[in-house]
């Protein structure tokens, strides 16, 4: 087990790498039907801010004009340039799960949902290597006309996810393929989220598309299925790397 996950982050760019960086910025192409189901414009484009070493990103254009709208696990909140804070949320996932189905988020929820998703999305798979990470080999899995290795990963309290527990499924160049899990903050929908077009940035392999849709029973993915969010980076750029 210990070597399939070194060659995972190995095949991603290497901790030696990703240990050089501090953070990354991008504008995130982020539309779907939930953005629209939870009352806002069913495609958004925020510039985002993420922290690699600490749990904090900085998110601006989902809230009014002129505000940063900023995620940390235990508290986000919206402020002005200045720094006045406009308004605050605290234990914002357990404020999330209480929101009806089908009832609209507050911008702060969705500072929630954007900050502590694209955060794991950005710094997987080097998580890996974070004490408190369980695995578990799950065999191997054909799509795409490939045979993909599949990886059941449990994440401790403190790393923010969809669900603490998730498949993950990586193909023959060791690269992560999809991602099938449970969103805790949107009642426990099922989702499968594949990750395409993969680019080199500063060593870090990235995909800089993803999809995430409904699943079908066992089936692989097909053009008909629903998009719950579809997700495209532009322009991302890492900083803090050191020579």
């Amino acid at each position: 087990m210990q070597e399939f996950l070194q060659a995972i982050i190995d095949a991603h760019g290497g901790l030696e790498r990703w240990n050089r960086l501090s953070s990354a910025e991008l504008d995130l192409n982020f539309s779907g039907i939930v953005l629209e189901m939870k009352g806002f414009p069913r495609h958004l484009r925020p510039h985002c801010a993420i922290d690699l070493r600490s749990q904090r990103v900085v998110i601006q254009g989902i809230g009014a004009p002129d505000e940063l709208c900023v995620y940390t696990p235990d508290r986000v909140w919206s402020e002005r340039p200045d720094g006045t804070v406009t308004a605050a949320l605290d234990a914002p996932r357990e404020a999330l799960k209480q929101v009806p189905r089908e009832e609209p988020w507050h911008p702060l929820h969705l500072t929630y949902f954007i900050g502590y998703a694209l955060r794991n999305y950005l710094t997987m798979p080097f998580t890996f290597a974070e004490p408190g990470m369980r695995f578990r080999d799950l065999g191997t899995h054909a799509e795409a006309g490939e045979t993909w290795r599949k990886l059941e990963v449990s994440y401790p309290g403190d790393i923010p996810v969809h669900t603490a527990t998730q498949t993950l499924y990586f193909g023959p160049d060791h690269l992560l393929r999809r991602l099938d899990y449970s969103v805790d903050v949107l009642g426990g929908g099922p989702a499968n989220h594949y990750c395409y077009d993969y680019r080199s940035f500063d060593g870090i392999m990235v995909p800089i598309v993803r999809r995430v849709v409904s699943p079908v029973d066992m089936g692989p993915l097909q053009a008909g299925r629903t998009t719950i969010f579809l997700l495209d980076y532009v322009d991302l750029v890492f900083h803090g790397t050191k020579g």
